[in-house]
Parts: C-alpha cells; structure tokens; sequence
C-alpha cells in the first residue's frame, strides 16, 4: 500500500500581487455585489441630498445643475464594482471629484467617494497607483483651480499645510489598514497551511498503519495457505494447523484493521476491546510467526518499562515488519527479537539466517524497510537494514525516548 503523498504548498512570488489576486478575484465572488451596490447608492443619495442643503448657504458658488448632479453622484455609485475593479474605481472617483471642484459647485460632503476609493486602492495592493493619486490631488485641489481661473486667489501657506497634513493622516490609516488586513490573511493562511500538514501527517500515518497491519498477516495467511494446500492430502492434521493459523491471523487483521478504521470515523468515543500494538506485546507477533512455521527467539536486555506512545507502537511495528519479510523472503529460517532498554533510548534488532538478502528493500520491492525507515526518523531515530556479515538479514532501530536522534553502530548486536 502506497502513503499518500504530502499536499504542497506553494507561497506566492509577489505578495502584492497576490493580495491583489485575491481581491479582485476570490473577494468579488465571495461578497453579494447587491449590497455593494446598495451601500453605492446610499453614499450617492447622501452626498446629493447634504451638498444640495449646503449648496443653498454658498451664494459664491455656482448652482447645482444636471452636470453637478451627475458628477456628484458618478464617485460615489462607482464603488458598487471597487471589489472587481479597485484601480479603475480610484482614478473615476478622482476626476469626477476634481472636476466637480473646479467647476465651483456648492461644497459638501464631495470627498467621501475619493476617500472609500483611495482605502479600497491601498487594502487592495494597488499602494503605488494611490501613493501618485494622493500627491496628483494635493497638487491639483490646492493650484489647478487658480491656474486655470476658476479660483481668484492662490491658497494659503495654511490651507496648503493642512490638506498635506489631512492627506498624510489618511494613507497613513489606509496603509495600517492594509497592514493589519495583509497580518490577517497571513495568519489564516498560516493556520490553513498547518491544517493541510496535519491531515497530510495523520494521512501517512494512517496509511502506514494499514500497511503494517495488512501486510504482515496477509503474508502470514499466504503462507499458511500455501501450507495447507501443500499437505491437505497427504498431511491433513497439519493442514488443519496451517487453517487455524489462517483464521487466527485473519481475525487479529480485522480487528486491527476496524480499530485504525475507527480513527477515520471518529467513533474514539468507544474504547478499545484489545491492548493497543506495544513492544510489551512482541509475543502475539513471536506466535503468528511460529504458527507460520517461523521459528523465533525473543531477547530482552535491561529492565522493560513503560516507553512514549509513540517509540511503543514504532518497536512494534518494526518488529511486525521484520518478521514479515522474514516470512516472505528468507525461506526456513530462524529470527533473533532482540529488544534493549536503555537509559535515554529503545533499540530494536530483528536477524534471521534465512538466504533472502533482498527482504523487500529492492527497487520495487515494496514499502516495507521504507515504512520502518519513516517511522524511525519520524521520532528523531534511525534504522538500518541489511545483509549480515555471517549471512541472513539484520533489521536494527534505535528509537530515542526523548526525541533526540542517535547515530546506529554498525556492530550492535
């Protein structure tokens, strides 16, 4: 069985112009552009009605006309599509707003559809394309209306100090308010990207488990099957043998099978009817083995304890493994457990005297020295796997109990 591969994940190349992306595209799709459209038409009748009452109060400006109207309404209904279109939206709002101005049509309440626009171009990504509009306008607001005669005085050193200093507070808000939006979608994204790990995690994890339990006993039922099969003529008592090893074995993969099933249904709730795989239970594995026709001797070094749950159930299933191939690759043969508790880790050693070298490491040999290799390194240890110098095949691991990974002794025994 092969894991499940990991689901990358690819940061973008240029922060702006995902943010960018993200805004024009993913936002416009997710927000009902009718209530942007209403909020529009709100700020349109708004302005109007405001300006229109002002208007009545400025004798020196000229009369709303259907060109005023139009101009004054045109900024603010343009930001029922700043979503889709923020950049665009912007430079509308600011000549519709500029023209306005230099027309001399009654002051009011004209500069909200630049101000929404210019914080929707910020928030967006589009900063360079606001950072010009904003100097283009305080440039434009301040001379172009005296330039061109329709203002009859040059603005004051005072009036010029305070547009700059009312243009500097409001890209300065704008840009906080892109900076605190950018740290937001950073963090959802962060969280998103450490979910996606963690199901790719319990996936292989998963996965790997039912390798472990699958492989092992179906191994173990092939070659009780071919056994059986061999001497249901002629040896029908052993054959007998070799049958209820097949139902023992397929029993024990079934259970195992429901309880890592159990995990992918959420059912934790019910608790386990067996002992969960542990290194203090290497016998039920010594006994399939021997039921097999494996014969197994188990060593024990140093005083057996409790161990992490999770070096537990690796020794277990290295073990589980090891006897595996043994099974299937060595031929008749003998297998050495070997299993020493040390101060600060768990070694692990499985040998045989079988003459299968290959024991499933071979390219396209399966997943299984792979598989144990993972689980080691997973926990900060290492396995290795190979030929014995005298012959047979030695599987050695050495799991730390503290996380910290140790480097194996090609002469451990």
């Amino acid at each position: 069985m092969t894991a499940p591969p990991a689901v990358p994940y690819a940061a973008p190349v240029n922060r702006e112009d995902a943010i960018r992306r993200a805004g024009a595209g993913r936002r416009w799709r997710r927000t009902d552009w009718r209530a942007d459209a209403v909020r529009a038409l709100a700020l349109a009748t708004f302005t109007v009605l405001v300006t229109h009452i002002a208007g009545r109060r400025q004798p020196d400006r000229h009369e709303l006309d259907a060109l005023g109207f139009a101009l004054l309404a045109a900024g603010p209904l343009a930001l029922a599509v700043r979503r889709r279109w923020p950049a665009h939206v912007l430079l509308f709002a600011f000549a519709t707003t500029l023209a306005y101005s230099l027309l001399r049509y009654p002051q009011g309440p004209i500069w909200l559809a630049l101000i929404f626009a210019l914080f929707n171009a910020v928030i967006l990504g589009h900063r360079l394309l606001a950072w010009i509009t904003v100097a283009a306008g305080y440039v434009s607001f301040l001379w172009l209306g005296y330039l061109v005669g329709t203002e009859p005085a040059p603005p004051t050193p005072a009036a010029a100090v305070g547009l700059a200093a009312w243009l500097l507070v409001l890209v300065t808000v704008a840009e906080i308010a892109r900076t605190r939006g950018e740290r937001a979608r950073e963090i959802a994204r962060v969280r998103a990207e450490e979910t996606r790990r963690r199901a790719s995690e319990e996936r292989l994890r998963i996965a790997r488990e039912l390798h472990d339990v699958l492989a092992h006993n179906i191994s173990l039922i092939n070659v009780q099957a071919g056994v059986a099969l061999h001497l249901m003529d002629e040896q029908p008592e052993q054959a007998r043998t070799a049958l209820t090893a097949i139902k023992q074995a397929s029993k024990e993969a079934l259970g195992e099978l429901r309880s890592v099933l159990s995990v992918l249904r959420q059912v934790d709730e019910v608790p386990p009817r067996a002992p969960a795989p542990s290194a203090a239970h290497l016998e039920s594995l010594v006994s399939r083995a021997s039921a097999a026709g494996l014969e197994v001797r188990t060593e024990v070094e140093g005083t057996p304890r409790a161990l992490p749950a999770g070096v537990d159930l690796a020794a277990f299933r290295i073990v589980q493994e090891a006897l595996t191939n043994v099974a299937r690759h060595a031929g008749p043969a003998t297998a050495t457990i070997r299993v020493r508790y040390g101060e600060g880790d768990l070694t692990v050693q499985v040998d045989d005297n079988g003459n299968g070298a290959g024991q499933g490491g071979t390219p396209g040999g399966g997943n299984g020295i792979p598989g144990m290799r993972e689980r080691a390194a997973a926990l900060g240890g290492e396995l290795k796997a190979g030929p014995r110098p005298g012959g047979g095949f030695r599987v050695l691991a050495r799991l730390p109990l503290d996380g910290d990974g140790a480097t194996l002794e090609e002469g451990a025994s």
